[in-house]
């Protein structure tokens, strides 16, 4: 397949075009500082600019780009920054896809668990309901940005992400050196449930979404097990053997990051379950935290 992807410089997008390349398909990133010699297609989001004439005669396209969330203090510039790279910048995209004469078989758009909110122990699935702050917003803003390409009959999902596990980036390096400091501990209360997934099977199951024609809409990326973050704390310190009795008070988090930010990535209960891959028959490579944990860090069990 021809595959059109943005944010494919970021830690997904990356381990994603290795992974199409790998099995033969072509890949093209949409970029803001592609040149005339560049093998890339060249977009401003801000400015709305892209020329629908560059993103025809694609079979798939992966749409990944967007401001960091975790990456700044939310001030209320930053917040405005976040929602507004996602739901410009996807509806530019789709926009342009709906104008081409051949448009793609398939888009799949990224969005995030963070769609269901603080929902204590309950068991999400992609039929239950979003929740009402502001990553929420943000996620139900981002995949409503995708109707256009719906409109247009190209086939759209949207998938929403747990926190993907690798020591190449993202949050779980962060994660993992309190642990080696011999400072690790759980956060808050302990209770909320932590929707987790390794970069291998988040990229699989990018793959398994574009390659069948039967999923479609809201998608979730999550391994089918999640743990509580007092799980994860107690699982990640026998990995590591290491102590994990420290703990963060949920005030402390709040001082240090805000209360809205703190609530909304380290406290939030999000009991996720990914029905739409398992009723499929997707299979998981790691289902379990602990043989993740342990294949990831290099340490075998006992």
């Amino acid at each position: 397949m021809k595959v059109l992807i943005t944010g494919a410089s970021g830690l997904i997008g990356q381990a994603l075009v290795h992974a199409l390349e790998k099995r033969g398909d072509e890949t093209v990133p949409v970029t803001r500082s592609a040149s005339a010699a560049d093998r890339a297609v060249r977009w401003d989001p801000q400015r709305g600019e892209l020329d629908p004439g560059d993103v025809s005669g694609y079979d798939a396209v992966v749409h990944l780009a967007g401001e960091g969330i975790g990456d700044k203090r939310w001030t209320e510039t930053h917040k405005a920054r976040v929602l507004d790279s996602r739901v410009r910048g996807t509806t530019l995209l789709t926009e342009s896809l709906a104008e081409v004469d051949r448009p793609p078989a398939v888009l799949v758009s990224a969005s995030a668990v963070g769609f269901y909110g603080h929902r204590d122990d309950e068991v999400l699935t992609e039929q239950s309901e979003g929740g009402d702050d502001f990553l929420s917003d943000v996620c139900r803003q981002w995949e409503e940005a995708t109707q256009p390409a719906r409109d247009a009959g190209i086939r759209v999902a949207t998938i929403r992400t747990g926190l993907v596990m690798t020591p190449e980036g993202g949050i779980f390096p962060r994660t993992l050196l309190p642990f080696r400091l011999g400072v690790g501990g759980r956060l808050g209360p302990g209770s909320q449930w932590w929707p987790w997934i390794t970069l291998q099977d988040e990229i699989a199951a990018i793959l398994y979404v574009v390659d069948n024609d039967g999923l479609s809409g809201p998608v979730n990326l999550s391994a089918p097990n999640p743990v509580t973050n007092a799980e994860f704390t107690r699982t990640l310190a026998r990995v590591l053997r290491r102590p994990g009795v420290f703990s963060v008070p949920s005030a402390a988090l709040r001082l240090i990051l805000g209360e809205e930010m703190a609530s909304e990535l380290l406290l939030v209960s999000q009991r996720v379950l990914p029905r739409k891959l398992l009723d499929g028959g997707f299979a998981f490579a790691e289902p379990r935290l602990e043989p993740a944990l342990r294949n990831m860090l290099g340490k075998p069990g006992a």
